[in-house]
């Protein structure tokens, strides 16, 4: 078949791995509602669409800080994954992680830090701090959208 290469009952289809008779990551995301929280407008912009292209129908809200992603956590009970600058100025992303964790209906949302804190201990800071995943920048976006699909894969 043309533009699909076949090993061992997987298949690459469109970039994004599939074992026969299971979801695409595609699959998986379509439909779903995300928050993009990064006070960078460059990043905001590519992620989302990036994500557009790789994902239709997916909707995605976008916050330029920790407040603002509260506010819209608060205001869009259908947002089902939150993707969460760290370094951010008005509210850094630890912070507003800390604070949907404990102080929001939406507590239970999973939540990837997608940040440029790289260093040793930055990825386990995340996750203390209530993350549900970590991924660096610069994105490996075959990375993120698995991340993406396994957060929002029913247990």
């Amino acid at each position: 078949m043309e533009g699909m290469s076949t090993m061992e009952g997987m298949e690459m289809i469109g970039g994004m791995n599939t074992i026969e008779g299971m979801e695409t990551t595609e699959d998986m995301l379509k439909g779903k509602s995300i928050l993009i929280a990064d006070d960078d407008a460059r990043n905001l912009y590519a992620l989302s669409r990036y994500l557009e292209a790789m994902v239709p129908g997916m909707i995605i809200y976008t916050a330029t800080g920790g407040r603002e992603a509260i506010e819209l956590l608060k205001e869009h009970q259908d947002i089902s994954l939150v993707l969460m600058d760290i370094l951010m100025t008005d509210m850094d992303g630890y912070e507003a992680i800390r604070q949907i964790r404990c102080c929001t209906e939406s507590k239970q949302v999973p939540i990837i830090a997608v940040t440029a804190q790289a260093m040793d201990g930055d990825r386990e800071k995340c996750l203390e701090a209530g993350a549900s995943d970590y991924v660096s920048k610069p994105i490996d976006m075959e990375q993120l959208l698995k991340s993406m699909a396994s957060a929002v894969k029913p247990v």
